[in-house]
């Protein structure tokens, strides 16, 4: 335990209530209104979002920041690596002024990034352009 009854692992998370978040995050919407990684998200286990949630939170207080957590994966395109036990899921963003915007959510099965995963988060991204 910390000074305030506040253990470790929720230290950083306490600390940061007193820091302005550094980006506003939203889901990209599709022209009919869908909200696409909102969609996945909720296919996942509370567990999981859990995990991702916290990591997109790291990334609007803590931006710009790199790897092991932020990957850029072309001229304008980010990912969040998030590590759900033995898989490994990405919400792919872009920024745009103050605010991430989250085009692309999936679970990584390669050690690449499937070329079809990239098209779709940058035609969703000029979309919003």
């Amino acid at each position: 335990m910390i000074a305030g009854g506040v253990d470790e692992p929720h230290k950083f998370w306490y600390t940061m209530s007193e820091i302005e978040r550094m980006l506003d995050a939203v889901f990209f919407k599709t022209d009919q209104g869908n909200e696409p990684v909102r969609e996945w998200l909720l296919t996942l286990a509370k567990a999981q979002r859990k995990i991702i949630g916290d990591d997109v939170l790291k990334v609007q207080y803590c931006w710009p920041i790199g790897k092991p957590l932020v990957g850029n994966l072309s001229e304008g395109l980010w990912g969040v690596r998030s590590r759900l036990g033995d898989r490994i899921a990405r919400v792919i963003f872009c920024v745009e002024g103050p605010t991430m915007v989250l085009l692309h959510g999936f679970i990584k099965k390669t050690r690449k990034t499937p070329r079809r995963e990239l098209d779709l988060a940058v035609k969703r991204m000029n979309q919003l352009r």
